[in-house]
C-alpha cells in the first residue's frame, strides 16, 4: 500500500450557494447527532438492538475572522431570521478521496460569538440538519 496524502485545498465545503474559504486550523467537524442503533437490555439480560432512525447531524464550520465567507453566511443568517429563508443543501468531498457528506436542507443555528483582539479569531459557524448523509471514506 503507498502513501497516502491529503491537502485541505482539496476539500471541497458548500452551503447553498456559497463555496466556503477562509478555514481557519481546525476547518470543519461533521457529526450525527445520534447512534445508528441502541443495545436495550431487559430485566433477564435478554437484548434487543433497537435502530434509531434520528439521521440528524451538526456541522461545525471555522473559519478565520478575515475570510469572505462569514459576510455570506452572515447575509444567510439575517435572512432566515427576517424571512424563514435559511434552509440550503450543505456538500462535504474530499476531492482527493471519497469521504462526503451531504443534505438536502440544512440551517446555520445561530451566529458565532465574536471576539477582537491582538491578532486574528476565529468565527465557528454550526449548521444543522435532519438528515445528514455520511460516506467516511479513504485518502
Amino acid at each position: 500500500m503507498g502513501l497516502k496524502s491529503f491537502d485541505p485545498k482539496e476539500v471541497s465545503v458548500i452551503f447553498g450557494e456559497v463555496i466556503l474559504k477562509g478555514f481557519s486550523d481546525e476547518m470543519i467537524s461533521v457529526s450525527r447527532d445520534n447512534s445508528a442503533w441502541e443495545m436495550v437490555v431487559g430485566a433477564d439480560g435478554e437484548a434487543t438492538r433497537v435502530k434509531q432512525n434520528d439521521r440528524s447531524g451538526t456541522i461545525s464550520i471555522t473559519l478565520q475572522q478575515s475570510s469572505p465567507s462569514n459576510d455570506q453566511l452572515s447575509g444567510i443568517a439575517a435572512s432566515d431570521e427576517l424571512s424563514n429563508l435559511g434552509l440550503r443543501p450543505f456538500f462535504l468531498k474530499d476531492n482527493l478521496g471519497t469521504t462526503l457528506y451531504s443534505a438536502a436542507s440544512a440551517y446555520i443555528e445561530k451566529v458565532p460569538d465574536a471576539s477582537f483582539g491582538k491578532s486574528q479569531s476565529d468565527r465557528t459557524w454550526v449548521l444543522k440538519t435532519d438528515n445528514l448523509l455520511a460516506f467516511l471514506g479513504s485518502n
